[in-house]
């Protein structure tokens, strides 16, 4: 091969690679929040990293935005930014390349883009939360904008109770004419949704400042209307919520389980007259007492330990290393790991955070939250609605009709 083929060859190879980094989409994900709402679920560990079918729901989130072709995903980084680089590395399992942007300080959600615009500058560029949950068609909606003349472009969806988002009024152009953040009763003229996601021209970047606190909806929208830019709405189909209450985060698990279609038995399973009707999804080295049955879609952790006469009922997630105890019953709810439910207890519509011991004879009531290393003793019932904090211990035979906090942890669970 002459001197000349091989420079062509070099030469083709580099002119590759760079059209492919110029056309390559880019994706910014915002990961600073507190998630002061879903707490105790979120005193250790970031909201992205809450399981959802036993995975990280980071995990479901950048697994989607690859399969639609994002391949450059930037990361912005605040409170326990650590577990979710743990989770994620270098984005290579997921097929992307991950770049990770620390904040010092909170900068809000624009705040935190501007922040990263050295990895983002040049192109549009897709903007979702960490604590998104969504098959929504994010491909289409880029391309959507790149047709538009707009700075930025808004991702709606039509809620029943818009109440608590931002809330856009549209022409039949697509173009925003009103946007209200939070609107109180008499002030909701839309039932149109932002779902947090956006898609950005980098002209976009010149009308946020650096180094200070702020917001798409409360600070840069308001600001571009009022200064005659062209904003545009993207009508989503599909489904999506930004995981902000433990009722949206049951919601977002039961998506994905609906999504399981076949049944996956991965390593050894030990079955002494149980049924399973799938679909199922079992961890290795589970074990399934007599007579216990298991109706799908469920999703069960390795090293699990499942007695006698108990039902598991659809849309039930079971964690790592778990012990349901005989006779129990536990109807659409997630277990995280090491979990231990007692004899004839049952657990309904709930979420149960690592390591807490559930005893004999208790009914833990829908939309419960219970924190890590929670202990409940024999013959409590805990009310719907309601949470209790990391390390409470309920004596026996005690209703719940409240929250149980620890003063040893923030008492907070209102905000972001």
């Amino acid at each position: 091969m002459s001197e000349l083929t091989v420079k062509n060859a070099v030469f083709n190879t580099t002119l590759k690679t760079l059209k492919r980094q110029k056309c390559a989409m880019k994706v910014c994900i915002m990961c600073g929040g507190e998630g002061t709402r879903l707490r105790p679920l979120t005193f250790e560990r970031p909201k992205p990293c809450i399981p959802i079918v036993n995975r990280p729901s980071i995990h479901h989130l950048v697994s989607h935005l690859s399969n639609m072709g994002f391949r450059e995903v930037v990361l912005t980084l605040g409170y326990m930014g650590t577990a979710i680089e743990e989770a994620l590395g270098d984005g290579s399992l997921f097929g992307v390349e991950i770049t990770y942007v620390h904040e010092e300080s909170k900068l809000g959600t624009a705040g935190s883009v501007k922040n990263a615009q050295k990895h983002l500058d040049g192109q549009d560029f897709l903007v979702v939360g960490g604590d998104h949950v969504t098959d929504l068609n994010v491909l289409e909606f880029y391309r959507s904008h790149q047709k538009q003349k707009a700075t930025t472009s808004i991702g709606l969806i039509s809620i029943d109770d818009p109440g608590e988002y931002g809330i856009a009024e549209i022409d039949v152009s697509y173009e925003i004419k009103r946007f209200k953040e939070k609107p109180a009763p008499g002030e909701i003229f839309s039932n149109l949704a932002s779902t947090g996601m956006y898609v950005c021209s980098p002209e976009v970047f010149d009308h946020i400042p650096s180094g200070t606190r702020y917001d798409f909806a409360r600070d840069l929208f308001p600001t571009l209307m009022d200064e005659g830019y062209v904003i545009k709405g993207w009508l989503a189909r599909g489904n999506w919520t930004d995981v902000g209450s433990p009722h949206s985060l049951r919601q977002a698990e039961r998506w994905k389980l609906q999504d399981l279609t076949f049944s996956d038995i991965i390593g050894n399973l030990s079955m002494h007259g149980a049924q399973v009707q799938g679909p199922v999804q079992l961890g290795d080295s589970i074990t399934l007492g007599m007579n216990t049955k298991v109706i799908g879609p469920v999703s069960i952790g390795p090293g699990t330990t499942i007695g006698d006469n108990v039902l598991i009922g659809p849309y039930t997630s079971i964690g790592d290393k778990c012990i349901i105890r005989n006779n129990s019953r536990i109807f659409s709810s997630s277990l995280y790991n090491r979990v231990i439910v007692g004899a004839n207890s049952t657990i309904s519509g709930s979420i149960i955070d690592n390591d807490t011991h559930i005893g004999e004879h208790c009914s833990i009531e829908n939309d419960t939250v219970i924190g890590p290393r929670v202990v409940l003793r024999d013959h409590i019932v805990v009310h719907s609605k309601t949470r209790l904090w990391p390390e409470v211990v309920i004596p026996d035979g005690m209703i719940v009709k409240e929250h149980v906090l620890n003063d040893k942890y923030d008492l907070r669970y209102d905000g972001s």
